[in-house]
């Protein structure tokens, strides 16, 4: 899970994403790019998993060749143990001040969250909800998306003439589904992305960490 998480940081990180900033102690410089800022800790936690993933390895080796009872070849476990039990803890705690220290650039994300035509399948949700099949609301906003493609447009930014051209049962309302934050509140069932859904996610969260604490 932590590596997953750094693969995120480390391209969220890079020039070409631009999503979020990471203050400089979590960070170094490049040794040949003076310009260059290196996530750091997210790149040495993703490495760590090569080393966890060995320990693994030999743990699994060391059984598969023993009878059903303990041998002399167990005492061999405590060096892959001992060592990933604290590789995981240090990762963690890196993580724990690293976190929080994230600064989102909220300009970047949004304007990546509106390309690619990401409110295509809340247009199909509309139309089933006014009663078509999907297979048909299917081909209706795989011509809606097309035309978006050829003029350069956004599902959000036609006019709704235009999009009554693909399905005359649409009406004004459909805007309201069809911009970023009608498409991240349409999800609001447990484990959606409505933001009082993830409150409630963060609020459980904290509730199970307090517990085992």
């Amino acid at each position: 899970h932590l590596s997953r998480i750094s693969e995120e940081l480390v391209l969220w990180t890079s020039a070409q994403f631009n999503f979020i900033e990471l203050p400089d102690r979590f960070c170094t410089g490049s040794s040949i790019m003076p310009q260059k800022k290196n996530p750091d800790v997210p790149e040495l936690v993703r490495g760590k998993v090569g080393r966890v993933n060995g320990h693994l390895i030999s743990l699994l080796t060391l059984m598969k060749s023993q009878p059903l009872a303990y041998n002399k070849d167990n005492q061999e476990d405590k060096e892959p143990l001992f060592d990933t039990v604290d590789t995981v803890f240090d990762s963690l705690r890196a993580f724990a001040d690293m976190i929080p220290s994230i600064r989102p650039n909220e300009k970047v994300m949004r304007e990546a969250a509106l390309r690619g035509f990401s409110t295509a399948t809340d247009l199909a949700d509309y139309l089933v909800g006014l009663g078509l099949p999907f297979r048909d609301a299917h081909e209706v906003v795989g011509n809606a998306v097309a035309h978006g493609v050829a003029t350069g447009k956004d599902l959000a930014e036609m006019d709704l003439e235009t999009l009554q051209g693909f399905c005359p049962d649409i009406a004004a309302n459909v805007f309201d589904v069809l911009t970023v934050e009608g498409s991240v509140a349409a999800r609001d069932h447990l484990g959606g992305t409505a933001p009082k859904q993830v409150a409630a996610a963060a609020k459980r969260a904290a509730k199970l960490l307090t517990k085992r604490a």
